[in-house]
């Protein structure tokens, strides 16, 4: 499979045209320096044959590999195939010259067809300034459907964005050494990849750059958002923020998100009569804080 600037990865299991729709949607991209990588649990609708289809007759079919095989939930999907993308580049992969990893979700797909034209261009533009690569995670906004509003991301990265939420995995891109060096922790049922993020802030040291740009059109209404997977995320957020933050600093971030009342806040986000006037007072406030 041959080596590219972005390496999107899509978690399938009978998806049906779901999982069209999302491939559509990666072949419309203007930037084709794209490779494509598809981990299937095991379908059997008929959808991987489709997409089979799709992929051979695309100018790029070369950048794209299948894994059909059964896993154990949507992280260990994923991180099998970043394993076996990690195993198929070796050493062609320099730490010089990293590529950039994105997941995205059957159903979910790219805001318009110049997406990753302008996220190279940002990445590029910031290489060229700083002379330097240093493992970076780039992120933007997502268009919600449910509510049909825009979602903006918080513009920097500090503890109390860490401790209240990061932009969602259809936000960010990775650079691929981050992603090679820690698979998701399986332990975590739905917040894997916000342990995730947490370690490259941390841990690794990763630097965040956030995009003013719409990302991807997010359907919602998957795996994390069922009402039993709702109050696990709850449990498991307050779990790893305790690997991160200090005990002090947690107490005191419990405070300001009790007197500012923040279950009311999600119920307001989500619901589509309100959502509108929410989201624009969110992105008025983050404008200010750039």
């Amino acid at each position: 499979m041959k080596r590219t600037f972005f390496t999107i990865i899509v978690v399938s299991y009978n998806a049906g045209d779901e999982l069209i729709k999302t491939l559509e949607s990666i072949k419309m991209q203007t930037f084709k320096d794209v490779s494509i990588v598809i981990k299937d649990g095991g379908s059997t609708d008929g959808s991987l044959v489709k997409a089979r289809e799709l992929l051979k007759d695309d100018e790029n079919a070369g950048k794209a590999m299948i894994i059909k095989s059964k896993d154990h939930g949507i992280y260990d999907a994923m991180n099998m195939a970043i394993a076996a993308l990690k195993e198929d580049r070796g050493t062609k992969a320099k730490d010089t010259e990293p590529g950039y990893i994105y997941f995205l979700n059957c159903g979910d797909n790219f805001s318009n067809e110049h997406v990753l034209q302008k996220v190279r261009n940002k990445i590029k533009l910031d290489e060229k300034d700083s002379g330097t690569i240093v493992p970076t995670i780039y992120y933007g906004d997502i268009y919600e459907m449910k509510t049909s509003q825009r979602v903006s991301s918080i513009p920097k990265i500090n503890d109390f964005a860490c401790y209240r939420n990061v932009p969602s995995h259809q936000a960010c891109f990775y650079d691929e050494r981050l992603m090679y060096r820690y698979a998701f922790d399986t332990v975590w049922k739905v917040r894997a990849d916000y342990e995730h993020f947490l370690r490259c802030f941390y841990i690794e040291k990763a630097e965040t750059k956030y995009m003013n740009l719409l990302i991807a059109d997010y359907e919602g209404g998957g795996f994390s958002e069922t009402r039993e997977n709702r109050k696990v995320s709850e449990t498991e957020r307050q779990q790893i923020i305790h690997l991160y933050l200090p005990r002090k600093m947690i107490k005191k971030f419990d405070l300001i998100r009790m007197l500012t009342l923040a279950p009311m806040r999600t119920k307001i986000a989500e619901n589509p009569g309100t959502a509108k006037a929410y989201n624009g007072i969110k992105s008025f406030i983050y404008k200010h804080k750039k």
